[in-house]
């Protein structure tokens, strides 16, 4: 299923407004910052748009804040987890708090999910 119109605009949008640990991640992540990995923000995915995106691996980072530990959106998040690797897209959930604090180590942990390295 091919992202729609809408998805796309809603991308656009997001891409203007990330996030304070988003646009931190990013600042590493963009012109091939790790490792020369190239990473797309703000990636529109079939009906999901992805924080960021790496396609050379299928690798979707995904930055989860505080609303992320309610009920209803980790049963939102697991059916999206869930339809992202049935089209062969692993997702690599990092907190808020750990791109904040701990950079470094998430940058670790996206290019051993990345590379395997």
């Amino acid at each position: 299923m091919p992202p729609t119109v809408d998805a796309y605009r809603r991308a656009a949008r997001m891409r203007r407004d990330l996030t304070p640990p988003e646009a931190r991640l990013w600042t590493q992540l963009k012109g091939g910052g790790l490792e020369a990995l190239k990473f797309r923000r703000q990636h529109p995915v079939g009906p999901y748009i992805l924080d960021f995106y790496c396609p050379a691996s299928r690798l979707a980072v995904e930055v989860d804040g505080a609303t992320h530990d309610d009920p209803d959106q980790i049963a939102h998040d697991a059916r999206r987890t869930a339809w992202l690797k049935a089209q062969e897209i692993e997702v690599l959930r990092v907190r808020a708090t750990d791109v904040r604090d701990h950079l470094d180590g998430v940058l670790a942990v996206t290019l051993l999910h990345a590379t395997g390295r």
